[in-house]
């Protein structure tokens, strides 16, 4: 059989986000496996590609042999079906999907109108699509037509880790994610308003230069409620493992999440959690992980912090749920070998 496989992947694999985290780390695991995985980068302006883009990546698509097995990242087969169509015939198009691109926080009507037209035909010309929770993979095939058959689930693997110790008083907060409006700092920043009459730090670890007005916002919601003193903006880290071990409770106020990888990472080093039930967050997070509420919803949310912050005896049980949860999820290895079966059916 052969065993090569071309990764397509938009932009720098570098970029710290859970998207290109699951991308490195598969292209290790299923080299791992027996694949001989070649990175191909497709122009980073994806999924708002120009002319000269689309071009660039039609004929980076044309030099690779015919009948290869060729897994492409959403964020690009999503969102140019033209120029995938063009090459469906003689290539195997896998489509990964960690997230219907309409769902992004804060596009117009049009623009998700748009961007569901294309991908519903994108999807048409894969000859297997995964995605990266069972929650998407029902959204494609009732929102998109795509066949149950052709879907396979591989959430994003997570490694094992010490749990985190208790930091003290005062209780420090940790929030991970870009700084773009899906990952509802703002929300989060509102809410510790409302509870800025208990003691707690609050550290939020994510990219600024992907919105730069956005991350500019952010830091003017600090400063109006006087909270500079007490919530950091601390930039994007190239490990955040570090953050989670110093730290006694994980927010996160998303709008949105194909899996949730910080929730995940938050559930391995055992700490409680404050998150929204959006997208697949509700089926990573248990019940006696933390608690969780609807999007957008600043009383609820702040709420829900005030009960961990008040309550050490409680928050320390959903810590002792959270470690146990975490100790179950799924390893990289174990989440590697569903794509490796999927890609074996495709060459037989």
């Amino acid at each position: 059989m052969n065993r090569r496989l071309v990764f397509a992947i938009p932009g720098d694999l570098r970029t710290m986000t859970g998207g290109y985290a699951y991308d490195r780390r598969m292209i290790a695991e299923l080299g791992a496996l027996g694949w001989s995985v070649t990175h191909l980068e497709l122009p980073g302006s994806f999924p708002d590609p120009g002319p000269s883009d689309i071009e660039e990546t039609a004929r980076l698509l044309a030099e690779i042999g015919d009948g290869a097995a060729v897994l492409v990242d959403g964020l690009a087969f999503s969102a140019a079906p033209e120029v995938f169509a063009a090459q469906a015939d003689r290539l195997a198009f896998v489509a990964l999907i960690h997230h219907p691109l309409a769902l992004e926080t804060g596009l117009t009507r049009q623009r998700q109108d748009a961007l569901r037209a294309a991908e519903t035909r994108a999807l048409e010309l894969a000859r297997a699509v995964v995605v990266t929770s069972a929650m998407t993979g029902r959204e494609l095939t009732d929102s998109f037509g795509v066949e149950p058959g052709r879907i396979t689930v591989a959430v994003p693997g997570t490694d094992r880790q010490a749990r985190a110790p208790a930091q003290g008083a005062p209780p420090t907060i940790l929030s991970v994610g870009t700084l773009v409006p899906r990952k509802g700092h703002d929300v989060l920043i509102t809410a510790l308003s409302r509870v800025a009459d208990l003691d707690w730090r609050c550290r939020i670890v994510g990219d600024a230069t992907r919105d730069l007005d956005h991350a500019s916002a952010l830091a003017q919601l600090i400063g109006g409620f006087g909270l500079g003193d007490r919530i950091t903006l601390a930039g994007g880290v190239d490990d955040t493992g570090a953050a989670f071990a110093r730290a006694d409770l994980f927010a996160l106020a998303t709008h949105y999440e194909g899996y949730g990888m910080v929730f995940a990472e938050a559930l391995a080093h055992g700490l409680p959690i404050v998150g929204t039930r959006a997208g697949a967050v509700a089926e990573v997070v248990p019940a006696d992980a933390g608690i969780l509420v609807e999007p957008n919803d600043v009383p609820a949310f702040g709420g829900a912090l005030r009960t961990l912050l008040a309550d050490p005896a409680l928050r320390r049980r959903y810590a002792d749920g959270a470690f146990d949860a975490g100790q179950r999820l799924a390893t990289w290895e174990n989440s590697a070998r569903h794509i490796d079966d999927t890609l074996r059916r495709l060459a037989a």
